[in-house]
C-alpha cells in the first residue's frame, strides 16, 4: 500500500479516473489485508473504500476480469457545493440529505434511543429538527410505542416538511438558544443530533438548560456530532475544520469530552458510540442498562 497509494493518488490528478487488476477480495475471506494469495495481495473491499474517499475518489463498480481478480477503478469526484451552501430549508441541498440511509448512523441511533428507553405516551422533545427525517428511528426502535414529539427548528420551510412527514407530531420555530423556556415542559428523551457546534451555540449552556429545565428524573439524552462531510454526495470520513485541508478531530474530541464530563458530573451514565455521526447518549445512573440482546 506504500508504494500503491500515491502512484494511484499521481493518477487521479493527472488523468482522472485509474484502473487496478487486484485480487478479487472474496477469495480472500478471513485473511488479513497484504496477505499473498495466488491471485495477488488480499485486500478487504473497505480497503478500496477507504482509498478512493481518501484521494476524493468515487469508488465505481468493479469488474471480474480473470481466475480470482478484478478490476478496481477509482474516478475523480467532481466538486460539488457542500449541502451547507444552500441552506437547511425545504428547497436546500439538505432537503435531500437522509442520514437514516447510513447504516451506522441508523444502527447507533436506535441502539441509543433504546438504552434511553422513553416510556410509551412519554414526551420527545427534537432540536434542531429540521424536516425530520431521523424523527422515523423513533418508529424502527419502539415500533408499538406512541409518544408525544416536539421539534424545534428557526427554517419555517423545514418546519412545514417534518409536519407532512410525521402529522402527528407539533412542530415549532424557536431558537434553541433561548432555551430554557418553562412553558414546554419536561421530556423523557431529549434529541440533539448535529446541533450543537453550530455557530451561536454554546453547548454548556444549553446542557444545563437541557438537564435543569427539560429532563424529567428518568429522561435521557441522545446528541450527535459530525464526523463527517458530504462530498460528490458521499459521506466522507473525519471532522473538518475550517481552513484545514485534512480532517482534524482535535474539536470533535474535544467537545464530545466535555459533553461527556459535564452529563457524567450530574449523575448520567454516559456512552459514546458511532461513526459518521458520534453519538453520546446519557441516561440517568440509576437506569438500568439495556443488554446488548435487547438492544
Amino acid at each position: 500500500m506504500s508504494a500503491l497509494l500515491p502512484a494511484v493518488r499521481r493518477a487521479l490528478l493527472e488523468q482522472g479516473e485509474v484502473s487496478l487488476i487486484v485480487a478479487d477480495p472474496d477469495g480472500g475471506l478471513g485473511q488479513y489485508a497484504g496477505e499473498p494469495t495466488a491471485a495477488g495481495r488480499h485486500r478487504p473491499w473497505h480497503t478500496w473504500a477507504d482509498l478512493a474517499d481518501l484521494l476524493g475518489a468515487h469508488l465505481l463498480t468493479p469488474e471480474r476480469v480473470g481466475e480470482g481478480q478484478v478490476r478496481v477503478r477509482l474516478r475523480a469526484r467532481v466538486p460539488t457545493p457542500e449541502p451547507d451552501a444552500g441552506g437547511y430549508g425545504a428547497e436546500g441541498a439538505w432537503a435531500r440529505v437522509d442520514k437514516l440511509e447510513d447504516p451506522v448512523f441508523l444502527f447507533t441511533l436506535v441502539e441509543a434511543l433504546r438504552r434511553v428507553g422513553p416510556p410509551a405516551g412519554g414526551r420527545v422533545l427534537a432540536l434542531g429538527v429540521n424536516a425530520g427525517r431521523e424523527l422515523d428511528a423513533l418508529a424502527l426502535a419502539f415500533p408499538d410505542r406512541p409518544f408525544e414529539v416536539l421539534g424545534l427548528d428557526l427554517d419555517i420551510s423545514a418546519l412545514a416538511a417534518a409536519q407532512v412527514r410525521h402529522p402527528l407530531a407539533r412542530f415549532e420555530a424557536l431558537d434553541v438558544t433561548t432555551l430554557p423556556r418553562p412553558e414546554l415542559g419536561r421530556f423523557d428523551l431529549v434529541l440533539a443530533l448535529s446541533l450543537l457546534q453550530s455557530p451561536g451555540i454554546r453547548q454548556d449552556v444549553l446542557l444545563s438548560a437541557l438537564w435543569r429545565h427539560h429532563l424529567t428524573p428518568a429522561g435521557g439524552l441522545v446528541l450527535g456530532f459530525p464526523n463527517a462531510r458530504y462530498r460528490g454526495g458521499e459521506l466522507s470520513y473525519g471532522a473538518r475544520v475550517r481552513n484545514y485541508a485534512r480532517p482534524d478531530l482535535s474539536l470533535l474530541c474535544a467537545d464530545v469530552t466535555d459533553a461527556r464530563r459535564r452529563l457524567q458530573r450530574q449523575g448520567y451514565k454516559v456512552f459514546v458510540t458511532g461513526k459518521y455521526e458520534v453519538l453520546v447518549t446519557a441516561i440517568p445512573a440509576s437506569a438500568r442498562t439495556p443488554t446488548a440482546l435487547e438492544l
